[in-house]
């Protein structure tokens, strides 16, 4: 589980709760982004050396990002091979197409949050070479009303399921009840 700009692990508390003591093994790492100031290649490359420390070179995962740490998964699945050891990846409110959010920011002030601008060099790379999701079960979740993610229909990743959750903030698709129930359904299936 991957969190996102201003969070940390503990963001998934509730939902870690929600799993129950039958849930798999979780890796939550902390990757500190500074406020936005670390670029997320860079934050990737960090998600990187975790995933290889803990579960080694092969070990098959399941990746699950909130916000910028669904956009720093996607990095790790396209461009550092992670797509190779990955079986479902869970996008849950996150830029996958940008954020208007983000788009007065200077790159370079903040290189983390330039990013995720509509239309920046990093997520057309992404969305110009997709190939590595095809043997990856994608799903994107989503809050219409997301001002966060702005519009909030643009936390889609370009392919798989895309599921609308009802909730109306950005941060109540991770902690909302409504929302915890539908991706505790989506982490628990097999």
């Amino acid at each position: 589980m991957v969190h996102g700009l201003w969070d940390t692990p503990n963001l998934f508390r509730r939902l870690e709760a929600h799993l129950g003591a039958g849930r798999p093994e979780r890796l939550v790492p902390h990757l500190p982004h500074r406020l936005g100031a670390v670029d997320l290649g860079s934050l990737a490359r960090d998600l990187d050396g975790l995933i290889q420390s803990r579960y080694g070179p092969g070990q098959p995962i399941d990746l699950l990002g909130f916000s910028m740490g669904g956009v720093i998964g996607r990095i790790w699945l396209q461009e550092l091979g992670g797509h190779h050891r990955t079986r479902r990846f869970w996008s849950v409110g996150s830029p996958q197409q940008g954020t208007l959010a983000a788009q007065l920011v200077p790159r370079w002030l903040l290189p983390g949050i330039a990013d995720m601008k509509i239309g920046s060099s990093l997520l057309r790379r992404l969305n110009q070479q997709p190939d590595a999701l095809r043997g990856v079960s994608c799903e994107s979740f989503f809050s219409a009303t997301d001002i966060t993610v702005f519009p909030g229909w643009r936390a889609v990743l370009p392919m798989g399921p895309r599921y609308r959750l009802p909730v109306w903030t950005h941060r109540q698709l991770i902690v909302h009840p409504l929302a915890l129930e539908r991706l505790g359904q989506a982490l628990l299936a097999n």
